[in-house]
């Protein structure tokens, strides 16, 4: 085998694991009880597995055609920076909202400190 082939069987393992990140994902916004855990199954899986198979694209394309594509390299930063921060701001907005906790959550520190009237009552 020569050089390239080793890095473009590198690029589809790449791939191949983003593909088993995204049924992990998939798996776990299906079977988890509330917004907020299924909120951070989706953000944080799901963007490994985006950023995993954009990379591989990436290597892919580089040792095969020599072309280094800048959309590839800006999806990936695009996704890298938006994704978490997206699903942060949901799940706080879900949070401010009212929507409960599931039942098997231990604790609500953040409740506290966000509504501090409602300790009193």
């Amino acid at each position: 085998m020569s050089a390239s082939q080793i890095i473009e069987l590198g690029a589809a393992i790449l791939i191949l694991l983003a593909s088993i990140m995204s049924v992990i994902s998939a798996f776990g916004i299906i079977t988890l009880p509330d917004i907020y855990t299924r909120s951070h199954a989706a953000t944080k899986s799901s963007t490994l597995a985006v950023l995993l198979s954009l990379s591989g694209a990436f290597v892919y394309f580089w040792v095969h055609d020599a072309f280094i594509s800048v959309r590839l390299l800006l999806g990936i930063i695009f996704v890298f920076l938006t994704a978490p921060v997206s699903g942060h701001l949901i799940t706080r907005a879900a949070y401010r909202s009212g929507v409960k906790l599931s039942n098997s959550s231990a604790e609500d520190e953040l409740k506290e400190v966000l509504f501090p009237k409602e300790k009193s009552k």
